[in-house]
């Protein structure tokens, strides 16, 4: 039986994962991934790489990020230090739900993490200082197939919880979703 709870989303794809969390007067342990457990919850696909990053600066957007084939990438993301406003966009053309997006907090103390399949653009706002976020990727990286949509496209219209966010330059002058790559 998976120690785990599945939680869907309201877009076909992603989907929120809560661990079995065990605290004591020490604090806590869990079990961060089990090949086993997320087996049966639906994740079959192996993960090759684990990225993490730091973000120094609450309001800061990463993304929206993927990867194009050959090499698209699934992700496995959770928040270790402060909290984020995760992003999902749906990009798979022909989707029922392509273009849609859809968020979900995580944080040091709520453990949840999120399933992102290939097919969908990710990112994140820092919601606090000092956020450190750990993700498992199911190909390695490939520059050469790495792409961006603009994090503002109106078509999109992700409501972000902060305006003027940090950028970096290549997520500030990134494509619309109407001229970005989608090839999966």
């Amino acid at each position: 039986m998976a120690r785990l709870l599945k939680i869907k989303l309201p877009i076909d794809g992603p989907f929120v994962i809560v661990p079995e969390v065990y605290y004591d007067h020490r604090g806590y342990f869990m079990e961060t991934f089990s090949e086993r457990d997320f087996k049966e919850i639906g994740i079959t696909k192996r993960f090759v790489q684990d990225n993490e990053s730091y973000t120094k600066k609450r309001g800061t957007i990463r993304g929206l990020h993927y990867q194009i084939a050959p090499k698209p990438q699934a992700k496995l993301v959770r928040c270790v230090r402060g909290s984020i406003f995760d992003v999902m966009v749906d990009i798979r053309p022909g989707s029922p739900t392509f273009g849609r997006w859809t968020a979900v907090i995580l944080n040091e103390f709520n453990h949840k993490q999120v399933y992102i399949p290939e097919g969908f653009a990710h990112g994140f706002q820092s919601l606090t200082d000092d956020v450190i976020v750990a993700y498992k990727v199911t190909e390695f990286y490939y520059r050469e197939f790495d792409r961006a949509i603009r994090w503002n496209d109106l078509e999109i219209g992700i409501s972000w919880p902060f305006d003027n966010p940090i950028l970096s330059e290549k997520d500030r002058n990134a494509p619309l979703l109407k001229e970005a790559e989608l090839i999966f």
